[in-house]
């Protein structure tokens, strides 16, 4: 609420009800010109006093920040497992040798993994924006992400279809990527592409259509 209102200095606006529960606000007399907004801590305090309390004993010295997330880490971890079952697949192996089912659980476990980290980068990434968008779960940034593809064009190149949206580019910063990394990589993949169809009979002709190809 605090960063909204800070916005909201020197234009004629309206704040709405809800944050004069924990706000006085400082206006122009002469045309209703919002100054600035003062916290008000008793109103705040109290609240805090409503939370309760509850006690963590660690086996080593760390903050109360760092035990909490700890114990609330163990579960995620075992939604994180349970979840496997249901968008991994591991709710039944379907293989007939034990060798093949060693295979089919470290290769979903990886997957875990790397949702798991996708999960907490798209977290962080969402907790320093100011809206709380729908789309930084994993799911909804693979689909997402899915989006981004390249062309093939009739002079035998690839390139990217449309340009990187908004909502992919503050996906992407959740991952330390942005604009200018997509379109690099997509000039590797042209290149790559280029060096493999080069005379070797490797990719066939379009038909004069456009022929997609996901960036990922």
């Amino acid at each position: 609420m605090a960063k909204y209102l800070k916005k909201l200095k020197g234009k004629k606006v309206v704040v709405g009800e809800g944050f004069a529960k924990y706000f006085r606000f400082e206006t122009y007399e002469d045309d209703g010109t919002f100054l600035f907004a003062r916290e008000r801590e008793d109103v705040v305090e109290e609240e805090l006093s409503l939370c309760g309390y509850f006690v963590i004993v660690t086996s080593k010295e760390m903050t109360a920040e760092t035990a909490l997330e700890i114990y609330k880490s163990r579960d995620a971890s075992e939604k994180l497992f349970r979840g496997d079952k249901s968008y991994l697949g591991n709710g039944a192996l379907r293989v007939q040798t034990d060798s093949r089912a060693s295979a089919k659980v470290f290769v979903e476990f990886v997957a875990l993994i790397i949702r798991s980290r996708m999960y907490v980068q798209l977290k962080e990434e969402k907790e320093t924006l100011e809206k709380k968008p729908n789309y930084m779960t994993v799911p909804a940034a693979i689909r997402e992400l899915e989006k981004i593809e390249m062309i093939k064009g009739y002079d035998g190149q690839y390139r990217l279809d449309h340009a990187v949206t908004k909502t992919q580019k503050t996906i992407l910063k959740a991952f330390g990527m942005d604009n200018n990394y997509i379109r690099k990589k997509a000039k590797e993949l042209d290149e790559l592409m280029a060096k493999y169809s080069d005379g070797n009979g490797m990719e066939g002709k379009n038909n004069g259509q456009t022929e997609k190809k996901s960036v990922d």
